[in-house]
């Protein structure tokens, strides 16, 4: 029903701006799924079904991180028919995160540039969210640190979260990677990654043995990174046993939208621009990891046939935001048939 109403709406929501057509959107799917109007989660063919990182998927595309971040649509996003949903970056305490306006669309290019700053409303009211959705699929929960935290305290906001999500998580993801938090990024280099990987797989066996249960980790990294610093990346994921490795968020490149309107907007660019960078370093990735850990390749899917780019790739898994909100959800039926299509018979 939604994926032939979406053309409709969208013109009505593309005049609204940016962030207040996101929030509204948000919204809507929490009421239309109160109301039971949306329906069960949509099914796949089994045939297209995996096991990643232990769990079982039902089909390989999911929702990326970022488009719910307090999780206040989980029940109505599952019913667009994602295999799995991510949502976050939570971080410990509530945040403003930067002054409005902070997102803005590149309709010719269908991208979005955002400099969010992890606005969220905090732990405690993204736990009440998921204990509060009836969703029993796959979920994964993305984590980061407080914009106010110092770089020298930023893996005790990552632990911090870690706690307070394990028991109801599929999957934790944690998020060193966005450009809109000062200092973020620092986070994947040196010294500091290894402290904060050693940190997490730490807690993660303390957890573990705490709760009887094995939530396994990922780490989401950006697209700006150099063939030697992907390596380095992926020689300490594997070192860590870290459990897979999301590639890849938002870009500060501007040369492929050079001249759009909005194109010198401060902020992370998302959408089909990047979707060559993020392709290029999952594949290095790829070529460094093998099968050691699995590759989940999100940044740039407007079609399906983008999703079996990042899956010839190396990726095992994909995710969609951006061309979710030009496309609507025919996008994910789009992906899941080329996927199937593509399956030798």
């Amino acid at each position: 029903m939604l994926a032939s109403l979406y053309p409709v709406v969208r013109p009505l929501l593309f005049a609204l701006e940016a962030e207040h057509a996101h929030d509204l959107t948000l919204g809507a799917l929490a009421l239309l799924s109160r109301l039971g109007w949306l329906g069960a989660p949509l099914t796949a063919s089994s045939n297209l079904s995996r096991r990643i990182m232990g769990i079982d998927f039902p089909h390989p595309v999911g929702l990326a991180a970022g488009l719910d971040k307090d999780g206040r649509a989980i029940d109505g996003l599952a019913a667009l028919g994602f295999g799995f949903i991510e949502i976050g970056t939570v971080t410990p305490l509530a945040q403003k995160g930067n002054p409005m306006p902070r997102m803005f669309r590149l309709q010719q290019a269908h991208a979005i540039i955002n400099r969010m700053g992890f606005n969220n409303g905090g732990l405690d009211a993204f736990l009440a969210n998921v204990r509060r959705a009836r969703f029993r699929g796959v979920l994964g929960l993305n984590i980061g640190k407080n914009a106010t935290t110092p770089a020298e305290r930023a893996i005790e906001d990552y632990l911090i979260g870690l706690r307070a999500v394990y028991a109801h998580a599929s999957y934790v993801t944690v998020n060193i990677s966005s450009p809109n938090t000062h200092g973020l990024r620092a986070m994947q280099e040196g010294d500091a990654f290894v402290r904060l990987l050693a940190a997490l797989k730490e807690e993660q066996r303390r957890l573990g043995e705490a709760h009887r249960r094995y939530v396994p980790l990922a780490v989401k990294i950006a697209p700006d990174l150099d063939e030697p610093a992907v390596r380095q990346i992926a020689e300490q994921l594997r070192a860590h046993a870290i459990d897979g490795v999301i590639a890849t968020n938002t870009t500060t490149d501007r040369s492929k939208v050079l001249g759009m309107r909005y194109a010198n907007e401060n902020g992370g660019l998302s959408g089909a621009p990047l979707l060559e960078a993020s392709t290029s370093v999952i594949r290095q990735l790829k070529a460094e990891l093998g099968e050691s850990l699995p590759i989940i390749g999100v940044g740039g899917i407007t079609c399906g046939n983008d999703a079996l780019d990042k899956l010839s790739a190396g990726a095992k898994l994909v995710q969609l935001y951006s061309g979710l909100i030009y496309r609507g959800p025919a996008l994910i039926k789009e992906c899941l048939r080329a996927i199937e299509n593509a399956q030798p018979t």
